[in-house]
């Protein structure tokens, strides 16, 4: 079977009968439904003519929040008092519901979610998907919680520096408000101001390190075009930086997460790049490090540690959570959207 059909069949085995995607199956750590990760893997499914999968996942979203609408009103208000405290979950149980008391304590106030949903609906919608009623009330309840709560500093999307305003996360509330106003009728965003130093994007203010994530800013986004100079300068910096000895590209410098390896997905989202800059030979030699990658029943994992930035940093990890988490279907979705770009365009 090839990579693509496995990754195909990864991502519907690991939708729930409500929609839901589990991020991993057999990582308990990750038996949940990121808005994030979910929404890309909806976006590679409707990419490869998956609609009701897409729709489904979007069903969910739209029930799982629509019964919270006291809670969203309740977190608008809080925003507004700059109390992060009270601010929708980035992570659901795969029945919709919120971690119970004295869950693992984890990181939870993230927005990238919340607006990478509104985009991947928009795009959904765009492709022939419904919107239906339900739908435009979630997109309009999200879109209120955005205009409320987005310009907070909150968790990035690998949960960490919660006291910080991630660029990448910035990105993803400006295309999220941008969909709504395509999806509900309401006013378009201004730009948001992103940080720079000396030329390219930089992963939040007062730091000159990039982040693999700030490629979200021209796909799928395109907040900026993929060949703006700022663009450009930041994707040449995290093949210069990022890029390890294996091939992969890592989150950030500085990285500890299991010793901070080499993650499938960000090689995706370069090779991705590559494509719409017309660097082809680069997104090919991103694909094959990835089918390298896959364990010989076509499984990706969420990052290859073989070469980590910080050795000492895997084995406590190792001990506290397990291996690597594989298949992680944010993995698998990434690579479906390269293969797609690669055979019909950017």
């Amino acid at each position: 079977m090839s990579l693509v059909a496995t990754s195909l069949a990864v991502l519907r085995s690991g939708q729930q009968p409500g929609g839901a995607f589990v991020a991993c199956p057999t990582y308990p750590t990750y038996r949940y439904a990121w808005l994030r990760d979910g929404a890309f893997c909806a976006y590679a499914m409707d990419r490869w003519g998956e609609r009701e999968p897409a729709a489904a996942f979007h069903r969910f979203v739209a029930r799982t929040l629509l019964r919270r609408r006291q809670r969203v009103a309740e977190a608008i208000e809080a925003a507004g008092r700059g109390d992060v405290a009270r601010m929708l979950p980035a992570r659901f149980t795969l029945d919709g519901e919120e971690e119970a008391p004295g869950a693992e304590e984890w990181p939870n106030f993230q927005l990238d979610g919340y607006g990478t949903w509104l985009w991947v609906l928009a795009d959904h919608v765009g492709r022939g998907g419904e919107l239906t009623d339900e739908l435009r009330e979630a997109a309009g309840l999200v879109a209120d919680y955005l205009r409320a709560a987005g310009e907070l500093a909150c968790y990035d999307c690998w949960e960490e520096y919660g006291d910080r305003c991630h660029t990448s996360t910035r990105a993803a509330v400006w295309a999220g408000l941008d969909a709504a106003a395509r999806l509900t009728g309401s006013p378009p965003p201004g730009p948001p101001v992103l940080p720079t130093v000396d030329g390219s994007f930089v992963k939040y203010e007062g730091t000159d390190l990039v982040d693999g994530s700030l490629l979200w800013l021209a796909l799928p986004f395109r907040l900026v075009a993929p060949d703006d100079p700022r663009m450009k300068a930041t994707a040449e910096r995290i093949a210069a930086e990022l890029v390890g000895p294996g091939g992969g590209v890592r989150r950030y410098l500085g990285d500890t997460f299991y010793g901070g390896g080499e993650w499938v997905l960000l090689t995706a989202w370069l090779g991705w790049y590559r494509v719409a800059v017309g660097d082809l030979a680069g997104a090919a030699a991103a694909r094959a490090w990835i089918e390298q990658a896959a364990t010989a029943e076509g499984l990706l994992p969420e990052q290859l540690i073989g070469a980590p930035q910080d050795p000492a940093m895997v084995e406590p990890w190792t001990r506290r959570w397990g291996t690597v988490a594989t298949p992680l279907l944010w993995s698998h979705a990434m690579y479906l959207v390269l293969v797609d770009a690669m055979e019909r365009g950017a």
